[in-house]
């Protein structure tokens, strides 16, 4: 059997996607493609595999069940975000017509943005604090741990092969680190609900499929009563309509969505935020920007926001401070 290496495999991939792609352009069936790709929303056994998959993104053992009947219960808060453009940058490369991820031209293709591993996990914790502090009052009380990222990615399942977010990757590595610094050992990557080769040909399918994926996501706690969730994502690959279908949707449970404006030009308009059945849409540049807007909401302190400036400065210190990357 012949053997390919990974860049080949790859590069194998990509071929056979714009051949795809320009065979569905010729045959210009949008219709049938599309009946044949609904299944994101089947339910039963995709969502089983789904609750499976997702039953250590809390630590359901360690939380005194008596708490979730008090009054003062805080819910767990679980960060979702995107990948590419969002947790790195996708380089803005195209093949024809086809983005391979996203727009960002501001940073390499695979680069990890400044901060952004640090405001996730400060996004993810201040329930878990204040749960652990109601524990910490009773005897030999275990440590509770903030629910690890879920991820809702347009990158096609049918190329996991090449594609997949693996426990060995960069961004799995860069993300327990994170945690290992601030004392939780093993937080990071959560579930992680791919696209299909579909969005990769229909751009314009990518923020139905992401939302599809969220109503997913949802059925680890039907309820609504012990997760909550924070959408980061950003502006080059449909994450807002997927955010804030979200937020018309789901008011209930999603408490705000946050997006990384990126561009194929440098310096982008900065959209003001808004509001969708009260719950914020807010747009920013950086991660330490967005740490500052998280702040201002009350969703993290200004211990945390210092945090993430701190760890983005970290990152940045061979950065030319003339950069638009400040």
């Amino acid at each position: 059997m012949m053997k390919f290496s990974k860049t080949e495999s790859i590069q194998h991939i990509l071929l056979f996607v714009v051949g795809y792609a320009t065979l569905y352009t010729c045959h210009n069936n949008v219709q049938a493609f599309s009946n044949a790709n609904i299944s994101c929303r089947a339910p039963s056994v995709a969502a089983a595999a789904i609750r499976r998959r997702i039953s250590s993104v809390y630590p359901s053992w360690s939380l005194d069940m008596s708490l979730l009947s008090s009054k003062s219960f805080e819910p767990f808060t679980q960060v979702i975000s995107d990948v590419d453009d969002t947790l790195k940058s996708s380089g803005g490369v195209k093949i024809g017509d086809i983005a391979l991820g996203g727009i960002d031209v501001q940073y390499e293709r695979g680069d990890m943005y400044p901060g952004v591993f640090q405001f996730m996990l400060e996004l993810s914790l201040p329930s878990v604090v204040t749960l652990q502090e109601k524990q910490e009052e009773e005897e030999a009380a275990p440590k509770l741990y903030p629910p690890k990222v879920a991820v809702l990615t347009a990158r096609a399942e049918e190329f996991k092969i090449a594609l997949e977010l693996k426990e060995n990757s960069k961004l799995a590595v860069a993300f327990r680190k994170t945690g290992e610094k601030m004392g939780y050992d093993n937080w990071g990557l959560g579930p992680v609900l791919y696209g299909s080769v579909a969005e990769w040909v229909i751009q314009d399918r990518k923020g139905l499929r992401k939302f599809s994926n969220f109503e997913r996501l949802l059925e680890q706690d039907p309820t609504g009563r012990i997760m909550q969730y924070i959408y980061v994502g950003d502006t080059g690959e449909l994450d807002q309509e997927a955010g804030e279908t979200m937020l018309r949707e789901y008011p209930e449970v999603v408490k705000a969505v946050f997006l990384h404006v990126v561009s194929e030009r440098p310096f982008p308009r900065i959209p003001p935020p808004k509001l969708i059945n009260g719950r914020p849409v807010v747009f920013f540049r950086t991660y330490v920007g967005a740490a500052a807007k998280a702040c201002q909401l009350g969703l993290i302190d200004e211990d945390a926001m210092m945090r993430v400036a701190t760890t983005a400065e970290d990152a940045l210190a061979t950065v030319s401070k003339t950069s638009d990357k400040w």
